[in-house]
């Protein structure tokens, strides 16, 4: 089998959070394992029967011993962009990884204008290979992966998840699934609720049946907010409660029971 650590680098909105979650689908493990298991800030594990791909988070990505570590770097361009100084930064950064193997990606192809692909064909004299996906789509997602195992090691796999009952239940489910809900509360919120919330995830339990009982609770602080939130006869807490509920069963391929309530908390 093949496994390897890789490294995603762009700039802010080139799409990397969309290119990670349709890249995962349903084979998402979604975790940072247990202490003392990895050095790596892990954002995501993909398994599949060619192997595994540990996906870790770029920021902070320094040392000789990071350096070491990774396998291979996709850097991802939004071509309906141009160049500018947040690009240069990152690829200065991606630069320093010398003898790690790079695959160009341009995202967003599924917006043909503006178009500013000509800026950035340099790189691929720097790189192994170039595709064009689109991240929101779907598109030449699964060609994407293929290429990211032709360039992995045969190895056994870095990361052992056999003993994990689901992906989610680990050291940091919680904090994971506390985000997972506030980003929900946003999307379904927009700006009415900007920066009032916080959310506590006090529960997750497998159920012997396979199932999933999460219990979380979205944390605001005044009575306008906690209306709102709940909106009329339930109905906004009810689309965040679904919108939740539905990724992390696509995750995890579990039926998920989602306990989620809105109380005050001044301070």
């Amino acid at each position: 089998m093949k496994a390897g650590i890789v490294a995603i680098f762009g700039r802010t909105n080139a799409g990397k959070s969309t290119l990670l979650n349709t890249m995962l689908g349903t084979k998402v493990s979604i975790t940072s394992p247990k202490p003392q298991t990895t050095i790596f800030p892990i954002e995501a594990v993909f398994e599949d029967a060619r192997g595994q791909i540990v996906f870790i988070d770029t920021p902070g990505l320094t040392g000789n011993t990071m350096q070491e570590a990774i396998d291979l770097i996709i850097y991802l361009v939004d071509h309906t962009r141009k160049r500018g100084e947040e690009e240069n930064k990152i690829l200065g950064i991606a630069r320093q990884f010398k003898d790690i193997p790079k695959l160009l990606v341009f995202n967003k192809i599924d917006l043909k204008e503006p178009d500013y692909t000509p800026h950035y064909l340099f790189l691929k004299d720097e790189t192994v290979e170039t595709l064009e996906i689109s991240a929101l789509n779907g598109t030449h997602i699964k060609s994407l992966l293929t290429s990211i195992f032709d360039h992995l090691p045969e190895r056994d796999k870095i990361i052992d998840t056999k003993d994990m009952v689901t992906p989610l239940v680990n050291i940091d489910s919680k904090t994971y699934l506390a985000e997972l809900v506030r980003e929900k509360v946003f999307l379904s919120m927009g700006q009415e609720i900007p920066y009032h919330v916080r959310v506590m995830t006090d529960e997750i339990i497998e159920r012997d049946n396979g199932s999933l009982y999460i219990k979380s609770r979205i944390i605001t602080d005044s009575e306008r907010y906690r209306k709102m939130l709940i909106g009329a006869e339930g109905r906004k807490v009810k689309e965040i409660g679904f919108k939740t509920r539905r990724e992390i069963e696509l995750s995890t391929g579990k039926k998920v029971f989602l306990d989620l309530t809105i109380e005050i908390q001044n301070g």
